[in-house]
């Protein structure tokens, strides 16, 4: 069959505009995710790193994915291949592992195909990937591939190590190669010269330089130097954190004000060697040139081992030395044409290549899985063209160079492929681990599945626990592989714990629906976390995974932490006595901005959606919170602080009960006079105020720098923006008030155009306030109209009591949820309009929900990789593994197949009294008395001098103060004669079995106060 003449791989044509989109949301697949529902993606080899790859693309929605295999499923498969119940073996591991794929998203069609791999099968395909093939049939279907403008994955995992290859042939398109947005910043100034200098603000989210040397930007709303707006896109020097350097603007107009300058990205073009050629002069992707060795000895020994296989019908057996020095022999020859080799990594590679683990396939067959998407949607940069994996430091664990033929020989169980790596007498540790999982989205998912896979509390005296306290929503499936269209609403713990025991009965799974916090230290107590082996953190909040470090490094229990943002991932490991600390992130930055920002003046689209926010608190949460209260509990109106504050409570309740509507029509009225107010009426006061030509001082503008100027809207019925927000308004008004909707637009849209609303008439003398300081400044409260206020209010209360129609509570608070529709439509809406007053680009809704949820993006591939790099750190934990160097926190980045993994730093250690500590230290007594009762404070303090020769001047537990040797003697003498727990309850704490005090002691350096062991004693 004659080639046919190659084709550009540019990502797929999108699907006609009328096609239904895919289940998922995509926040990280760019434009290009609408062609996902017209591509068709072929997965040949259907054990763990094929099964990985097929579930990631059913769930992110690829048209048509095509699952080739022409063996039959047994029992070992199932230590990785997570789609097969025990039922399946014997069974066509293509045909089974459909059936299941199936259920995970209806609107992908996945089939099974178990004949040859023809070429006219495959050339129906726009992506081919090949998992565990053999090399001739890589090559054979990697040069009809090449030729054809498919393009083309190969991947494999064996024992400890992975290979990736990627051809997208000789002209691929890329449309969006960086992850996120381009940048947008708001332009403070632009000098007139050769070149020219843009000044510009930067943004809140943005992480050192927004804009890199080389990129192109273009202008719009600039003022004065209008001849840069709407120019072909400029290419830019970065001169410092908010100057870029731009050509010749010596002959533009001066610069007045505003405007934006905005990156473009283009399209690039790029070429990739065939698989035969690549195997020969390989560009192999690695972090540093130590790597690089690294990489180039194990694409040497993949390439041996399918020759040791060709000569001997069979993988190196595991712990076998003359297999694996024949591998390292036939290694050689390839290797030296292909620069030094680095033996002792083939030969560790070649002794446990017969193995499966789980949580390898789970790494790269979502890395895999990622190329995919590169290859229909056009968005990342693509592999180029090799990468190479491997935890070989595994093999470093203390004991495990003792292990013989006879440890890691098969036992005909599903855990064959994992005792191939590290033995039978590890697969029977694995099943006495007592585990902690702490979330089941979507890492949490991918962790239980690898448990499940692993073996992880299968055996006796294992336990797994895992807590979730929500509950699945539509939005979770497509990225969270436990769950499916049924399961929602359910608990997400329960339908987790049911999917672990589906995919490996032995496992001894509890599902608790906590939130793990200081609220529920009874459960999730110092005892509950001592008995662990381990945590895994699958939180998605920096904050809870901060408190959950906390409670790890008090009680001394293994925690590896997970996280996520889109394309990236990390895992940090934290051991005790080894390893330092956790921190996920600087707890500072919370995202808030300043509020005459948000009210006057926003430059960012996180700024309007913040106020959007805001907006959406205040109308339909607050007030009902605070009507509810004022109808409910006669003392509400004596409880108000004095002061600006009850003014504004008072104002906001009698508001809502004045607004009460009778009707949806009333709803629909509300919402039009709220968007007149917001969008018209503020801002023109706002311009009555500062005028567009208003200047701070002779000659600079008021409306310039971090100040743009805002323009009022027209309401206009035929407007999607102003009627989408009018209807999720009243919608949410309506529900506030218990007041029965309707969404019929058209019916909606006459209403509107009857509604005639009073011109607006700017005032004199409105306090618009400039800056923080202004805007937290007291304003006198206006005693006469505190007390109108109060009056009217009571005087409304007994008559809407003495009414009968009035039910109790009167309104229904709603709290914002990022996972309902309509929250969202009103966030979207309102600040889009708000973003339009001011000039900002516009968000869509999945942008819009990523943001105003302040939630971390999860991706099913990047999850899928992460949770497989933690489970590798779990079994150096299960192995009792001390030596820090075996360790490993990784950093991912799939946007680019960056994978980078180094030593976890050791503890940080301190000097206290004449002694090197660690933060892992403390001092611990058991605090029973001569008598046989709870300690006084005298006698911890005798302890302490006994025990450390240290002089306590100050005992604390928190913020109570147990002993201050500075109070008076009466004081001093009734502190030192309390029991521990009695000192705590007399000031208000729940008794506990252990206290961690703190102290200081005599002739302690100031300046270490912080710096010192705490003191944890144990109550009888």
């Amino acid at each position: 069959m004659a080639p046919s003449r190659p084709r550009s791989c540019r990502p797929f044509p999108p699907p006609p505009l009328n096609a239904d989109g895919p289940l998922p949301r995509r926040y990280v697949l760019g434009g290009g995710a609408r062609r996902l529902a017209g591509a068709r993606v072929l997965v040949s080899g259907l054990r763990g790193t094929g099964a990985q790859v097929a579930a990631a693309l059913v769930l992110a929605g690829t048209g048509r994915v095509v699952l080739h295999d022409r063996g039959t499923a047994c029992t070992a498969d199932r230590a990785q291949q997570f789609l097969l119940e025990e039922s399946d073996v014997g069974q066509n591991r293509a045909e089974v592992s459909q059936r299941v794929l199936a259920e995970l998203n209806p609107r992908v069609v996945v089939a099974a195909h178990t004949g040859e791999l023809s070429e006219a099968f495959l050339a129906s395909f726009q992506v081919v990937v090949l998992t565990e093939s053999p090399l001739e049939e890589q090559l054979r279907i990697g040069d009809f591939c090449h030729d054809r403008g498919i393009c083309f994955i190969v991947a494999d995992t064996k024992g400890l190590a992975g290979q990736l290859f990627c051809d997208f042939g000789k002209r691929f398109v890329v449309d969006e190669p960086a992850e996120g947005d381009p940048v947008c910043a708001v332009v403070q100034d632009i000098s007139q010269g050769n070149p020219g200098v843009v000044t510009y603000v930067g943004t809140e989210d943005s992480h050192g330089y927004p804009f890199c040397d080389g990129d192109l930007v273009t202008f719009s709303g600039v003022e004065g130097m209008t001849e840069l707006n709407n120019q072909e896109p400029i290419p830019v020097r970065v001169l410092d954190d908010f100057k870029l350097e731009i050509g010749d603007t010596s002959s533009f107009s001066p610069y007045r004000r505003g405007g934006l300058v905005s990156q473009v990205w283009l399209p690039q073009e790029h070429s990739y060697e065939p698989l035969r050629q690549a195997l020969v002069d390989p560009k192999i992707q690695a972090t540093n040139s130590k790597e690089l060795l690294r990489s180039r000895s194990l694409h040497a020994a993949f390439q041996a081992l399918h020759a040791f296989r060709g000569e001997r019908g069979h993988l190196p057996r595991p712990r076998v030395s003359v297999d694996a020095e024949r591998v390292l022999e036939l290694a050689r020859s390839l290797g030296a044409q292909q620069g030094p080799l680095d033996e002792d990594v083939v030969r560790a590679f070649a002794s446990v290549s017969a193995g499966d683990l789980c949580p390898m396939a789970s790494v790269l067959g979502a890395m895999v899985a990622q190329e995919v998407l590169k290859a229909i949607t056009g968005k990342f940069l693509p592999l180029d063209q090799w990468f190479y994996f491997d935890a070989l430091e595994c093999l470093a664990l203390e004991g495990a160079e003792r292990l013989t033929e006879e440890d890691c020989a098969p036992r005909g169980s599903r855990y064959d492929g994992q005792i191939a790596v590290f033995g039978a007498d590890f697969q029977e540790q694995l099943g006495r681990q007592k585990y902690f999982v702490v979330g089941a989205g979507a890492i949490g998912c991918e962790l239980l599945k690898n448990f499940a896979m692993m073996g992880l509390a299968a055996g006796p005296g294992g336990d797994l626990t895992v807590t979730d306290m929500d509950t699945v929503a539509l939005s979770n499936l497509h990225r969270q592989l436990l769950y499916r269209t049924a399961d929602v609403s359910k608990p997400k713990s329960v339908v987790a714990a049911a999917a672990v025991r589906r995919m490996n009965p032995s496992v001894r799974v509890v599902a608790h629906q906590n939130q793990v916090g200081p609220a529920t230290e009874l459960l999730y107590g110092d005892d509950f976390f001592r008995r662990l082996d381990g945590v895994a953190s699958a939180l998605d909040t920096l904050e809870a995974r901060a408190y959950l470090e906390s409670r790890c490094l008090r009680c001394h229990t293994p925690l590896l932490d997970s996280g996520t943002e889109g394309p990236r991932g990390n895992v940090l490991p934290m051991v005790p006595s080894l390893t330092e600390p956790l921190r996920p992130g600087d707890m500072s930055r919370d995202g808030t901005f300043p509020l005459c920002t948000l009210r006057y003046f926003p430059r960012t689209i996180q700024h309007t959606l913040q106020w959007a926010r805001d907006e959406f608190e205040g109308l339909f949460q607050l007030p009902a919170e605070r009507v509810n209260r004022f109808m409910e509990d006669p003392a509400f109106l004596d409880q108000l602080p004095a002061g600006l504050e009850a003014l504004e409570v008072l104002e906001q309740v009698q508001g809502s009960l004045r607004e009460r509507p009778r009707d949806w029509q009333d709803c629909l009225r509300w919402a039009r006079r709220r968007w007149q107010s917001c969008y018209h009426d503020d801002i023109a006061q706002l311009l009555h105020n500062y005028p567009p030509e208003h200047e701070t001082s002779p000659g600079v503008p008021f409306w310039s720098g971090d100040k743009s100027c805002p323009h009022p809207l027209t309401f206009d019925p035929d407007n999607d923006t102003h009627l989408e927000y009018i209807l999720a308004a009243a919608r949410l008004f309506a529900q506030a008030h218990k007041v029965p909707p309707c969404n019929e637009r058209a019916a909606v849209q006459a209403i509107l155009r009857n509604v005639v609303l009073p011109p607006f008439m700017p005032q004199d003398g409105v306090r618009i306030p400039l800056t923080e300081e202004q805007e937290e400044a007291q304003v006198p409260v206006d005693s006469g109209r505190l007390a109108e206020l109060t009056q009217d209010l009571v005087q409304r209360r007994q008559e809407l009591i003495g009414g009968e129609e009035v039910q109790v509570p009167l309104m229904e608070p709603i709290h914002f949820e990022k996972d309902d529709n309509i929250h969202m439509d009103f966030i979207t809406a309102a600040s889009n309009l708000r973003a339009e007053n001011y000039g900002i680009p516009p968000a869509d809704w999945l942008t819009s929900k990523r943001i105003a949820g302040r939630i971390v993006p999860a991706i099913i591939t990047t999850t899928a990789a992460v949770a497989g790099l933690a489970c590798l750190e779990i079994y150096k934990l299960v192995w009792g593994c001390r030596d820090l160097s075996c360790y490993r926190k990784s950093n991912l980045r799939l946007s680019d197949c960056w994978l980078l993994r180094t030593h976890p730093p050791p503890p940080p250690t301190y000097q206290y009294g004449g002694q090197e500590w660690s933060c892992w230290d403390r001092l611990e007594m058991q605090a029973v008395g001569a008598d046989g009762q709870e300690m006084t404070v005298q006698e911890v303090l005798d302890w302490m001098q006994r025990t450390h020769g240290w002089t306590v001047t100050m005992l604390l537990h928190g913020y109570t103060m147990l002993y201050d040797r500075g109070g008076d003697e009466e004081t001093r003498a009734r502190q030192l004669a309390q029991r521990l727990s009695a000192s705590l309850e007399d000031a208000g704490e729940p008794r506990r079995r252990e206290l961690q005090l703190t102290y200081v002691c005599e002739g302690e350096d100031p300046e270490a106060e912080d710096a010192r062991p705490p003191l944890l004693c144990s109550l009888p």
